[in-house]
């Protein structure tokens, strides 16, 4: 987040992401439209209106599963962390298709009822003790509105007006939408027919969800266990050996509190800040200096290394912590700074230079 780089404006990046994006969703409804009537009875044997409703709630159903996917996905693998770059465009299309799916069942349902179509909508199913007949719309209602919400608030002047953790709270009620989705799919469209393939959609993306976010949390769980048992009796902490960071890169302790820090290695010096990115709580220790700056890999935030403060004209900061070695173990001050104090980096005595980067060269080969 130089001052040459914009991340709220349109850039190429982002104008392939969507345009991908879109492609995606124009293939996708095609094929569901001329193909899927060949594959599928149950497709077959209804009209237009309400396989082109079936093709965008499907649609909205595989676009919430991939958006949730998306996390535990580049916490497993970096190389999906490109994808978290503008993961927000994927939640507003989706916000987008689901309306377009509500909306033609608005017209197709309830254009012809005496009464407005969202009063005949909450008021003509009202069978709240039978699952069978539940009125399940009420749940595709609930997810809608979650959407909308955050699609509305999906700009980075809200995540700055909420400040990042009430953004962040607000935006994990995503996870709320995709339940009522389930309910909503599962009472609805599976009860009423039998449609193979959506039940493996709604199945099968369940269950890759939950077996992805799963595995990335053992794994955090797993990193932070490692973290503690390198913890010493006095105040500061082990995060790991000088040879594990790569330069331009850093390695992640825990303090006893449970705040994660990122130690990073750059041009003879180390530099402890917190893991957690002031701009969306990304993770900074993933990240790497570029150009002098310590760089979040979810949307390019920077900071420098001696204050943890943004470059001019942005103002935002992450705390930094007081670092230093015994031996070749690297070793951390769990008590942050003060907010922008200044700390130059802990410079790297010139034998262990020599020797980290012997250790790391032998890794390598």
């Amino acid at each position: 987040m130089t001052v040459s780089y914009k991340p709220v404006i349109w850039n190429r990046t982002k104008m392939i992401y969507d345009c991908v994006l879109l492609a995606g969703i124009v293939i996708y409804i095609l094929i569901f439209l001329k193909a899927g009537p060949l594959l599928s009875p149950a497709l077959r044997d209804v009209d237009l209106p309400t396989q082109r409703m079936r093709a965008f709630g499907t649609l909205a159903l595989l676009m919430l599963t991939i958006v949730l996917a998306i996390g535990p996905l580049a916490r497993i693998d970096t190389r999906f962390i490109p994808l978290l770059y503008n993961r927000r465009h994927f939640g507003v299309m989706t916000a987008i298709v689901a309306a377009t799916h509500a909306y033609y069942v608005l017209g197709w349902y309830f254009s012809y009822s005496p009464t407005h179509e969202l009063t005949a909508l909450f008021t003509s199913n009202t069978s709240f003790n039978s699952i069978a007949g539940f009125p399940f719309e009420l749940f595709g209602v609930f997810a809608l509105v979650i959407l909308a919400v955050l699609a509305a608030t999906s700009h980075d002047f809200w995540l700055s007006f909420l400040t990042p953790p009430l953004w962040k709270a607000i935006h994990m009620s995503v996870y709320f939408a995709y339940a009522a989705i389930i309910m909503h799919v599962a009472l609805g469209a599976l009860l009423d027919r039998r449609d193979l393939a959506l039940g493996l959609l709604l199945v099968g993306g369940l269950a890759l969800l939950s077996t992805l976010h799963l595995i990335a949390g053992w794994r955090e769980v797993a990193a932070d266990a490692a973290a503690s048992a390198t913890a010493t009796e006095e105040p500061w902490i082990v995060v790991g050996d000088l040879s594990e960071i790569a330069e331009g890169r850093a390695i992640i302790g825990a303090s006893p509190g449970g705040e994660r820090i990122a130690v990073f290695r750059s041009k003879g010096g180390l530099s402890a800040v917190s893991n957690v990115c002031s701009h969306q709580n990304g993770p900074i220790g993933e990240g790497k200096v570029v150009l002098g700056f310590i760089t979040c890999p979810w949307h390019g935030y920077q900071y420098r290394l001696d204050d943890g403060c943004s470059p001019p004209p942005f103002r935002d900061r992450i705390r930094k912590y007081r670092v230093q070695l015994r031996g070749s173990n690297v070793l951390v001050d769990p008590e942050p700074l003060p907010l922008g104090a200044k700390l130059e980096p802990f410079a790297i005595p010139a034998e262990l230079l020599v020797a980290s980067a012997s250790v790391s060269k032998q890794g390598g080969a």
